[in-house]
């Protein structure tokens, strides 16, 4: 079970298209400004996504939890209109219960800094 509480980081997966890497980059170079205020709006303050090949893992940390970025942005013609935009591109995005394909954390070493 994930946490979604406020700072914590959520990490999720999304699988693309065979030979759609390319487009997904070259989209995430573009990312248009309107989606930028939304992800700012939602409180979603530090969102990193890496690809390897078809598998796409994302990470975010949000100042009020996941569940009010995601009450946001799913309330947002620009993200409807941005995620229609991208939905070639997509594999799989979702379980069948339309939840991200969110990655639990198994293992975790930490340290704290000085």
């Amino acid at each position: 079970m994930i946490s979604k509480s406020p700072g914590d980081a959520v990490l999720f997966i999304y699988r693309l298209k065979p030979g759609m890497g390319p487009d997904y980059d070259r989209a995430h170079q573009e990312v248009w400004p309107e989606i930028l205020e939304l992800i700012d709006q939602a409180g979603i303050y530090d969102y990193q996504i890496w690809r390897h090949g078809a598998l796409v893992v994302s990470r975010m940390r949000t100042r009020e939890g996941y569940d009010h970025a995601a009450a946001v942005t799913g309330a947002s013609a620009a993200q409807k209109r941005w995620t229609e935009s991208m939905s070639h591109i997509f594999a799989e995005i979702e379980d069948a219960d339309g939840e991200p394909l969110w990655l639990d954390e198994i293992f975790s070493h930490r340290v704290a800094t000085p």
